[in-house]
């Protein structure tokens, strides 16, 4: 599977990633396009699973349950998660068209089915200068999930995310978590760039996303850049070797860039810089 993947418009599923087509251990995602009656139905299996609606409204059962869930778009307002443990069906109910993120990890059920809302989850602004953001912590330690971790991330156009370029791959003693971005990105021209790469071999990926693409993150460090005038959004769903509350664990900055927390106008030269 290439790592830069393009949306499945001829299918209801726009996005399907699993661990044998992504070449790794845990993680599995989908985005899911309904109409208005339309059905969706899944089994988690071994898996703990997270449902992220991203725009539109549907009725969702998992566990007996049964909750509303709606979301007038990513840009618009912080998402309701639902959680599932392993060995639970989910059905899904288009109440009108319903966009929505599906992914899990394989877990042994410690913790049961539950509605996640926005006033639980932390918000925070990262970085400063050219690289200020917004992280959302969805579905991040303390919130409880055995593998699984997610973040909702908006960079203003002009603005990168992911600095200082941090990696999760075993690296230098860094955690292994296997990633995925799912992009939207305003306006219709808009665009991001992103790089995998690493600093001691000569793995080294650069891709132009667009609007609903999604980029795998198999290895390395992954900053991220939106030009002026885009202005961008991802979902990132991680899950790896941290389990509970050790889905805390930082990951590991490169080190020819981690002195900008301390610096965040980067040593930024003055303009002029030369000529009258």
């Amino acid at each position: 599977m290439p790592h830069h993947i393009k949306p499945n418009q001829n299918s209801n599923i726009l996005i399907d990633v699993t661990p044998e087509s992504a070449g790794w251990h845990y993680l599995r995602f989908k985005v899911v396009s309904l109409k208005a009656g339309e059905s969706y139905r899944e089994q988690t299996g071994g898996d703990e699973v997270a449902l992220v609606p991203l725009t539109g409204q549907g009725s969702v059962t998992a566990g007996g349950e049964q909750f509303a869930l709606s979301r007038g778009g990513v840009f618009r307002e912080m998402p309701h998660v639902l959680y599932a443990p392993p060995g639970t069906e989910i059905s899904v109910e288009a109440a009108g068209d319903f966009e929505f993120a599906l992914g899990g990890a394989p877990a042994e059920g410690r913790y049961p089915v539950r509605l996640f809302r926005p006033q639980e989850m932390k918000a925070e602004i990262r970085g400063g200068g050219a690289a200020r953001r917004q992280v959302n912590h969805i579905l991040a330690y303390p919130l409880p999930a055995e593998r699984l971790i997610l973040f909702d991330v908006y960079v203003p156009g002009g603005m990168w995310s992911g600095y200082p370029p941090h990696c999760h791959d075993g690296y230098a003693g860094s955690p292994y978590l296997e990633e995925v971005y799912y992009y939207r990105i305003t306006p219709e021209a808009g665009y991001a760039i992103h790089r995998n790469y690493r600093r001691d071999n000569d793995f080294d990926e650069l891709f132009t996303v667009r609007d609903g693409d999604l980029v795998l993150v198999t290895q390395g460090f992954h900053p991220v850049a939106a030009p002026p005038g885009a202005n961008v959004y991802f979902l990132n769903y991680l899950a790896g070797e941290l389990l509970d509350e050790a889905r805390g664990t930082p990951p590991y900055d490169d080190p020819d860039w981690g002195w900008m927390k301390d610096d965040w106008e980067g040593k930024a030269m003055a303009l002029p810089v030369v000529g009258r």
